[in-house]
């Protein structure tokens, strides 16, 4: 049998799992909200790229992500040119993006990350 890895678990979840060389990622949401799109991108990827390093993976390796904005008709342009700047050039991922409702206003985007480790 196959070893799993949690890592940074809590009661209710594990904030990256890893399993037969893939590692799943939690949502991820800014930890500070009162940025706007492009700042709040900018933490958001950046804590993909420490739990990417965690799992033993990079952004290079990236499967697959989904995006979940609160309003993707005023953000959608700032959250891509963010995104474009960081993910590697002919490493794209399959990709998703929809507009959600979130608990707490002040989040514009989630992103939940799936990679090659």
């Amino acid at each position: 049998m196959s070893p799993i890895q949690r890592i940074e678990s809590n009661p209710r979840l594990s904030r990256s799992v890893v399993h037969n060389g893939v590692a799943w990622l939690s949502g991820i949401v800014a930890a500070d909200c009162s940025q706007d799109i492009r700042g709040q991108t900018c933490q958001v990827l950046q804590r993909v790229d420490e739990l990417l390093e965690a799992s033993g993976s990079d952004k290079s390796r990236l499967l697959s992500v989904q995006i979940w904005m609160k309003d993707m008709g005023a953000d959608f342009a700032g959250m891509n040119e963010t995104w474009s700047a960081w993910v590697d050039a002919g490493q794209t991922p399959a990709r998703a993006t929809a507009q959600v409702m979130f608990d707490d206003p002040q989040i514009l985007l989630e992103l939940i990350v799936t990679a090659a480790v």
